[in-house]
């Protein structure tokens, strides 16, 4: 099967060497990272000859919203385990990005390798991990396959299957029920996340509901240092100076109605002092989304211009990577991308972090809990449809009503704070399989 396996991964990689190729030499994306990719790591990461000797953690985060919740679980794994190496890897450059900005407590960073034998041979053998960590759903069979040989536990923390992975999943059983055998210990997010996970294959014994390690937010949130980034963004883009929209990690297909939302909210006597800071998910929409803005009639500025239009713009670009989550303390009201359009949504604790009053599209699958979990308590408003003028609608009310935004604030806040203890619960699998 591993054989048939890599020679499927193989035939698929050469189909897509093209547009690899295309990426590589318009939009600079995958040259900087192949050998790295290849097993190819510093030799500052190889546990047996660099000049750190320490064991090693390997936690694994393929992104940016896998690396933030996981950056609670590193620091706890710090201060347990403070002789062992901690390395992170991400498979995307904005998780690579955002690890190598945010993760302080880390000794080391790099890219997953390519799920072939002799790249994962090559990786393991230069980090040496006494243990991997594969943060929500990432599951490769010749890297666990290795793991397995070598004796090196692995576990899924926060693990999570979604509605549309779960469906797409029961097709392959057999692939399925072989590759969920090598994973040592499933921690999962919820029951239901547990539940299908048996389903699909993995052992009972080796399942455990641990709750989501994405409520842990706060525990690092508040470090100097992003205070300090705050604060200077602030006296640079004059966020506290009118009330804003913030429109975070916004898809293809989402940025025309936010700003056409944006444009009806403006036309009104109420909110003409109203300014928005749209931050696309991907860079390499930061373009397309500067074309959209061009295209309307409102003035915008690029974070990255930091001139003197920036603090006069209505819209503000933010084409930067990692500095979002330090800006939502500014925002009268956030709108969380991925939500409008069927993507499953994206992160709305960090917003929550700060008390703000949220709003979201219908597609939140892949937070399904948390999504449920803060309308329950009163602390999301969820849109029905992709509609610009039900979102300038719940725009102009939260903005017009401060008592309902506040409480749908202290609300999403409270939903934080009383969701804690999945670092804690993770930290002790780790330690178990560890000894």
């Amino acid at each position: 099967m591993r054989f048939i396996y890599s020679l499927i991964l193989t035939i698929a990689f050469i189909a897509l060497l093209p547009y690899f190729i295309y990426q590589a030499v318009f939009n600079r994306k995958y040259l900087s990272n192949l050998r790295e990719r290849l097993g190819l790591l510093p030799r500052s990461l190889n546990g047996e000859t660099g000049s750190d000797l320490r064991p090693a953690i390997w936690i694994h985060a393929v992104s940016v919203g896998e690396t933030l919740a996981a950056k609670p679980l590193i620091a706890a794994l710090r201060a347990r385990f403070p002789r062992y190496r901690l390395i992170i890897s991400t498979t995307t450059a904005t998780g690579q990005s955002v690890a190598r900005s945010r993760v302080a407590e880390a000794d080391g960073f790099c890219y997953f390798p390519f799920d072939w034998k002799f790249a994962v041979r090559r990786a393991l053998e230069a980090i040496r991990p006494q243990i991997v960590i594969l943060m929500e759903s990432e599951l490769w069979l010749n890297f666990l396959s290795e793991c397995e040989a070598r004796r090196i536990p692995a576990l899924v923390a926060n693990g999570r299957i979604s509605d549309r992975s779960f469906a797409r999943s029961q097709k392959f059983g057999f692939f399925l029920r072989r590759l969920y055998a090598l994973v040592t210990r499933f921690a999962m997010q919820s029951r239901v996340d547990a539940e299908r996970a048996i389903a699909l294959g993995a052992p009972a014994e080796r399942v455990v509901v641990s709750g989501n390690l994405k409520f842990e937010i706060g525990d690092a949130s508040e470090s100097p240092k992003i205070v300090e980034a705050a604060r200077s963004l602030d006296e640079s883009l004059a966020l506290s100076s009118a009330p804003l929209i913030i429109a975070g990690s916004t898809t293809e297909g989402e940025e025309e109605i936010v700003i056409a939302a944006f444009e009806q909210l403006r036309k009104e006597n109420d909110f003409e002092r109203v300014r928005l800071l749209i931050a696309p998910r991907h860079p390499e929409r930061f373009d397309a989304v500067e074309r959209l803005l061009k295209s309307s009639q409102l003035n915008y500025a690029r974070r990255s211009s930091l001139g003197r239009d920036c603090k006069a713009a209505a819209v503000i670009l933010l084409d930067t990577v990692g500095e979002l989550a330090a800006l939502y303390r500014f925002a009268s009201v956030v709108f969380v991308g991925g939500s409008l359009v069927p993507k499953g949504g994206h992160n709305i604790l960090e917003p929550a972090l700060y008390a703000r009053p949220i709003i979201v599209g219908p597609h939140m699958e892949n937070f399904r809990e948390i999504a449920r979990e803060f309308l329950n308590r009163g602390a999301l408003v969820q849109l029905r449809g992709a509609d610009h003028q039900q979102l300038a609608r719940e725009l102009r009310d939260l903005l017009g009503d401060k008592d309902r935004a506040e409480r749908l604030g202290s609300n999403a806040r409270a939903a934080i704070d009383e969701n804690r203890g999945a670092t804690a619960r993770t930290v002790e699998i780790v330690s178990e399989l560890l000894s």
